[in-house]
């Protein structure tokens, strides 16, 4: 498949059919561009404000995101779709070649700590990963209601598979973004907090939007179930939104009724290495813990004859993410337990 090369100035993004861009941003290093990979489709009930977006690799080394939106482009056809559908296989391009959470090879910044006030326009802060964030709020925001953010783990953490949200203060938006969540067919459906600045769904939350996260998986590796969730999440939401002809039977989760919506937004939710270690889990992420539950063990290799720290719940509920790593820094959130909450009304 061919695929043009255009500024974002060029982009068409509201003329009917589909559409496969290459978006050039400047290169920081060479003279050239970055080529962001971003396919359109605008059906004949297009509405002005209104569509859908999924991103993949926000960060440069979860792949489930990107192998999913890939499969996407080949299985979503024009003759289907209704409104404006746009997906980003690959959104920090930097990153994903270099195979790391951060733009390491430019400007060593992380795209989702990027949406900050004057990103790609202070000159402080005119690198490629915060011209990708301004990118994303000049020409993808005015034209998408719905958000869907695909991450995994990557290095830093190993989850039981979630859909995710920030809490909202409109019960409706509530409903909206909880319904969408449900459709990944994950285990759970987690909210978490929401005061790390520049996160890319909480400025969509902010907007209005419909916005959906995940974790899918971890370890730089291809989860399996975690590519089937992230397919089945942007079908649906693009079907049930109004965007896509089709019927979509439910998943996993969702289908068997066993799906549960945790909260991690208490500071007790999370258990911090109060030393550098190495961390052995005992428990699996998904098991049902009590507080004081001993998850995990952090060992000393300094103090080797020494008993190892146990690593303990801080609240009753469900264990989300443990260390991937076995070598953890001083301060790093070792293990995550989620409150088991009511689903919204």
């Amino acid at each position: 498949m061919n695929r043009t090369i255009a500024r974002p100035s060029g982009l068409d993004l509201d003329s009917p059919g589909r559409r496969d861009y290459l978006v050039a941003l400047e290169h920081d290093s060479i003279w050239g561009d970055h080529l962001l990979p971003l396919t359109v489709w605008v059906g004949p009930e297009a509405a002005p404000g209104k569509g859908l977006v999924s991103f993949g690799s926000n960060h440069g080394n979860e792949y489930e995101g990107p192998i999913a939106l890939k499969h996407l482009l080949q299985e979503i056809k024009l003759e289907d779709v209704r409104g404006r559908i746009i997906l980003m296989p690959v959104l920090n391009v930097p990153a994903f070649k270099s195979g790391t959470r951060d733009t390491v090879t430019e400007d060593r910044v992380n795209l989702n700590r990027a949406f900050v006030d004057g990103a790609g326009v202070t000159p402080a802060l005119a690198g490629i990963t915060h011209r990708i964030a301004a990118f994303v709020r000049d020409y993808i925001w005015p034209r998408v209601h719905v958000v869907i953010d695909l991450h995994s783990g990557g290095d830093v953490a190993r989850f039981a598979l979630v859909a995710s949200y920030h809490p909202v203060e409109s019960p409706k938006l509530t409903r909206q973004i909880e319904e969408t969540a449900r459709w990944f067919g994950t285990p759970l459906v987690m909210t978490y907090q929401n005061v790390t600045p520049g996160l890319l769904p909480s400025e969509a939350e902010r907007l209005g939007k419909i916005t959906v996260g995940t974790e899918l998986g971890w370890g730089r590796a291809v989860n399996a179930e975690g590519v089937r969730c992230a397919r089945q999440g942007v079908f649906a939401a693009a079907i049930n939104h109004g965007l896509l002809r089709g019927k979509i039977e439910k998943i996993g989760a969702h289908r068997d009724g066993t799906q549960k919506r945790v909260a991690m937004v208490d500071r007790a939710c999370f258990s911090v290495a109060p030393f550098a270690g190495h961390y052995e889990p005992i428990l699996d992420c998904g098991a049902t813990v009590r507080t004081g539950a001993t998850v995990g063990l952090l060992h000393d290799f300094d103090y080797t004859d020494a008993e190892p720290h146990p690593v303990v719940a801080g609240v009753d509920g469900i264990v989300i993410a443990q260390a991937w790593a076995a070598a953890v820094p001083q301060g790093q959130h070792i293990v995550v337990v989620g409150k088991v909450q009511e689903w919204a009304k």
